[in-house]
């Protein structure tokens, strides 16, 4: 099912969609430049699900989840909190281990580059971008908070999404 929610933070009206079922959280994603691109990303969580074999329904139901990828980005509810309600259906041993990590170690505000990931985890900084691009549960999965060497905002489909969630958490480059 997909759900919607729409909430304006710092003068941007941010419109989050969820995709889930009764085993939780499928995919999330927002848009701050409305509809188009919003449904861009749906087309993408929807496409990535299936490429690994999870089943979608693609009926419209109202949910909390919405609300509560709000109250992540904006602190009211921890990553480690909502992280219990995602599916993590279609996901590779890998992708939790790293998704698992940067929810309990990168706090709200903070910013790691993915060499440092990688370091942890003992992977390579590519691996560690590859996960973070493949990541369906932005914001409650902060793939925002991690960064290139010199601040650089990559692995996202819009660099500036990415500054604006680290600016909405207080984050200054």
């Amino acid at each position: 099912m997909i759900s919607y929610g729409r909430f304006n933070i710092l003068g941007r009206e941010l419109t989050i969609a969820i995709v889930w079922n009764n085993k939780g959280i499928q995919g999330i994603t927002y848009s701050l430049d409305g509809i188009e691109f919003l449904e861009e990303q749906i087309s993408r969580i929807i496409n990535h699900l299936k490429s690994r074999n999870v089943r979608v329904n693609l009926s419209q139901e109202e949910s909390e989840y919405p609300e509560l990828v709000f109250m992540v980005l904006t602190g009211y509810v921890s990553n480690e909190e909502a992280f219990k309600e995602l599916s993590l259906e279609g996901l590779t041993e890998f992708e939790i281990k790293v998704y698992s990590w940067l929810v309990k170690n990168v706090k709200r505000g903070e910013v790691i580059t993915y060499g440092k990931v990688a370091k942890a985890l003992k992977t390579s900084p590519l691996a560690i971008g590859g996960a973070m691009r493949r990541n369906p549960y932005p914001i409650i999965v902060p793939c925002h908070r991690v960064i290139g060497k010199r601040n650089k905002f990559l692995y996202t489909p819009k660099p500036s999404y990415k500054k604006f969630l680290l600016e909405v958490e207080g984050w200054t480059s």
